[in-house]
This record gives C-alpha cells, structure tokens and sequence, in this order.
C-alpha cells in the first residue's frame, strides 16, 4: 500500500493543500500561504527532533570508616520522626523542625560520608540580630508581634545537598509572527507573516543545588539560596562540633528529577532570551535537553534554624549562616493591610485622573 504524505500548517495545525493558481501551498482554515521550500525546510527541521536524554550515572558521597562511624550519633524526634546525626560531644534536646525532645537511638550505620562541607560563617548572634531586622523590616507585621514574640529555639544545623554538574545540548524550535497594518483610505489591511525560528546551544552547569531533605520544603531552601561553593571544603567530622546534622532522607537518585527540572528550566530560559526582534507573538514549540559528563557530590549546608512564638503560634526561621539571607513566615496585621490597600488605590485613581485630565487638556 503506498504511503500518503499529509504536510500540515505549522499555524494552525490544518492540512495544507497545494494552490495552483499561486504556485504555493496554502492552508484552507488559516488562509496561510507558504512557499514549497519554506515546507520541505520546516518538515525536515521537525524531523531532527530527539527526545530529551536527562539520565544519571552517579555515585556522590563516601563510605564512613570505621572510627568515624564510632564518634558519630543519631538522634530521633518521636513526634515528626526527623533524624538528625551529631558528634559525640554535642547534647540535642530539641528537633529545630517541630521543637520536641529527641533521644539518641543509635551510633551512625548505613549513610553516606559528605564529599564537602560549608562551615558555618555567621554565628547564633548574628542569626538573632537578622530576625530582628526581618520582623521590623515588614510593614504589615502587627506591632505587639514584634514587642512580645520571643525565640523558643535556635539551632546551627548542617542541611544535605546533592551538587549536580553536566554538560547540555539544547535545542528549541518557536512559532513566531510579524503584523502590518496599512490602509488605501478605502479598505484596512492586515498582513501577518508567520515565522518558525531555531535555536541551539551548548551550556555548562556547575553546582546545581538539590536540598537532601524532605522535612525542609524545596522552596525554603531554594529562597536563602545561593551558597558559595568555592568555600566548600573536604568534609571532616571536627566541622559537626557544636551543630546538628539533618541526616538526608532523599537519595540521590531521588533528586535526579529535580536537578533535571533547574537544568531543563535554565536551558529553556537561555534559548527563549536569544529571540529577539519585532515580534508580535513568539510560541514555543519545541524544546529537548540532552545531558553528558554528569556527576554528582555530597555536600552540608550551613543554616541556622530559629523558631518563635506569640499567641499560641509557632513560627520558624532560617537563614544562610554562610551570607546571611533570611526568610521565614510572618503574622499579617489585618488592619494594617487594608489600611495600605486604601492608601495605594487612592494613589492609583489619582494617577488616572490626572492622566485623564492631561489629555482632555491636548
């Protein structure tokens, strides 16, 4: 049986038919006109697509030897089940995720040794002077909040992160279109020409961040970030001294797909930045990723957890104790959030008024 050709309209998605009278092919439900070569160019474009490849062969951390192991302990939190590794030195009373007590169950058996770690930077003060200044700096914070919360726990914490480095090829295809607009005095005209535009390139990611831990939300992490991983160094246990160690509960198998996400995502965004011109629509079409030379390590971050209270609420704090970001959630004051909408709606009506009144006066 032979095989039936069928082009489509990179427009619409219609079959296009060829029209003899123009010599051109032409879209029945668009009315898009396109020259035969352009077609072939496209069809064969649309052709070379691949799939994305975002696959993984590696294998982060170390083995703990034998008298590392021995100096190391792990305390459990029996109310949200966190579990945290310390030195041997180091007295946990309380879980800095919920607050509850926690008790030592074990000696260290089973994790992985970091490859890296970031010493801690900023000390317990600094980190108390910052919550002032985050909860004075926010308008619409209730002032008794800011006179009376007081802090409950503060704890220097080591978080787990998978680093992510790869190589990428991306390619990405766009639907584009110009517009013009004339008119004879006797009829308005428009004319749109249609454009389908390639890009492709090689990039390099280095020290991709992917937080190890699933009792710290991505998105919390992700919002003190970034951490300077020039200053990382070759894990010791000494570093432990004094701090908690959140023990990683997503693998690194696990938190492929979220390096493949932040990749994927910065691909796309560093092709999209590269169109440009008098466009008036620009519609993505197509995109891939291919990774190679990928690798992975294991490194500890250094934050420092703080935790608050004021009528009967808990509210929890972390900063990057290498550069000091802070960011942590806050109690709105009703009154004071109204108060401001009324004062920007007022400001805004009188701008269109006076805008208004402007070109009245033209």
């Amino acid at each position: 049986m032979p095989n039936v050709q069928e082009f489509k309209c990179p427009n619409c998605g219609g079959s296009i038919e060829f029209d003899s009278s123009k010599q051109k092919l032409k879209c029945p439900y668009c009315d898009t006109v396109f020259d035969i070569d352009d077609i072939k160019a496209y069809v064969d474009i649309k052709n070379e697509d691949v799939a994305d490849d975002m696959s993984w062969e590696t294998h982060a951390g170390q083995e703990w030897n034998d008298g590392e192991k021995a100096t190391m302990n792990v305390y459990t939190c029996n109310s949200c089940g966190g579990e945290l590794v310390t030195d041997e030195n180091t007295a946990a009373t309380s879980c800095p995720f919920c607050g509850s007590p926690v008790i030592l169950t074990g000696r260290l058996a089973g994790d992985l040794k970091p490859d890296l770690v970031i010493p801690f930077k900023l000390d317990k003060k600094y980190a108390k002077q910052k919550l002032k200044e985050h909860v004075n700096s926010k308008k619409l914070v209730p002032e008794p909040f800011k006179e009376e919360n007081h802090i409950d726990e503060i704890k220097g914490m080591y978080v787990p992160f998978w680093i992510f480095d790869a190589d990428a090829e991306a390619d990405a295809r766009y639907k584009a279109t110009r517009v013009h607009f004339w008119s004879d005095g006797d009829y308005d005209y428009t004319e749109t020409s249609h454009y389908s535009i390639v890009r492709s390139g090689d990039m390099k990611f280095r020290n991709v961040p992917v937080d190890g831990s699933s009792k710290i939300a991505d998105e919390l992490m992700e919002s003190i970030e970034p951490f300077d991983i020039s200053e990382a160094v070759d894990f010791e246990t000494a570093y432990l001294a004094g701090y908690l160690a959140d023990r990683y509960d997503v693998t690194e198998d696990d938190s492929v797909s979220r390096a493949n996400d932040r990749i994927k995502n910065s691909s796309v965004e560093a092709l999209a930045s590269t169109v440009d011109g008098f466009y008036a629509t620009v519609i993505p079409e197509y995109n891939s990723v291919r990774l190679k030379n990928g690798s992975a390590k294991y490194a500890l971050y250094p934050v420092w957890m703080l935790t608050t209270s004021w009528n009967d609420e808990k509210y929890t704090f972390v900063m990057n104790a290498q550069t000091g970001k802070f960011v942590g959630n806050l109690p709105m004051d009703n009154k004071k959030f109204f108060k401001f909408f009324a004062i920007y709606a007022i400001i805004a009506t009188l701008v269109v008024y006076a805008a208004a009144f402007a070109i009245n006066m033209l």
